[in-house]
């Protein structure tokens, strides 16, 4: 199978049940914020999943093996991304379990229709539209600036994919807390459980993981604090 490597790409292993991805050598990779956020999400046997803006298809490729959802699929509205994500579902079979979709996931409810999914994953860009000068071909600026989308476009998208009492989970940074929960209740996702993000101890959190619920009732838990260097 790894006839689906193309040049300028790379094989790397995922260490978790053999799964493997394509990745380009130069260029975006998947970070740890995909993998703080694929140990995150909770689903339930035979639950089907969605991944916005799935890049290289990791969150979809490692779900697959960390949890029991029945069906992932992953929307990528860059073409050469998605057809290595595809490739990576080739290269790992699970194509009965993974579809990566091309297109602009702010259509997604046209192409899949209202409620159609248990639960939506997200690991949006970060930095705020209008926020310094990027290069909208520029697979890596995509990945961290709100090129294509906005956090009221992924919270509006996600609230009309999920099913009532579906769930909503997203990685983002703290300082982003005020418009994520704000948003969140203006589409009727609501803020149910937070877990800050810390390099170490001594510094503050630079990420922080967040689970909603649709049409749930209000109440907030923060968790405790997750140390991604517990030794420094």
């Amino acid at each position: 199978m790894t006839d689906l490597v193309k040049d300028g790409e790379c094989l790397d292993d995922l260490q978790l049940n053999g799964l493997k991805i394509i990745q380009k050598l130069k260029g975006f990779r998947f970070g740890i914020d995909a993998v703080l956020l694929s140990n995150y999400v909770k689903v339930d046997k035979n639950m089907n999943i969605i991944d916005l803006g799935t890049g290289t298809g990791i969150i979809p490729i490692l779900l697959s093996a960390k949890t029991d959802a029945y069906h992932i699929t992953g929307v990528e509205i860059q073409p050469e991304m998605a057809e290595m994500a595809q490739r990576s579902v080739m290269l790992n079979n699970l194509q009965n379990r993974i579809t990566i979709v091309e297109g602009d996931f702010r259509n997604s409810i046209d192409m899949f229709g209202p409620g159609s999914f248990d639960a939506v994953v997200v690991n949006p860009p970060y930095t705020k539209a209008g926020s310094g000068l990027v290069n909208p071909d520029d697979a890596k600026a995509v990945s961290r600036h709100e090129i294509f989308c906005t956090l009221e476009d992924i919270i509006k998208v996600s609230s009309g994919l999920l099913k009532h009492h579906g769930r909503f989970f997203m990685i983002h940074r703290p300082e982003r807390l005020v418009d994520i929960f704000f948003t969140m209740r203006e589409y009727r996702i609501e803020p149910k459980r937070i877990r800050l993000v810390h390099a170490n101890r001594k510094n503050p959190a630079n990420m922080v993981l967040v689970y909603g619920l649709k049409n749930g009732n209000p109440q907030v838990t923060v968790e405790a604090p997750l140390y991604t260097h517990e030794s420094d």
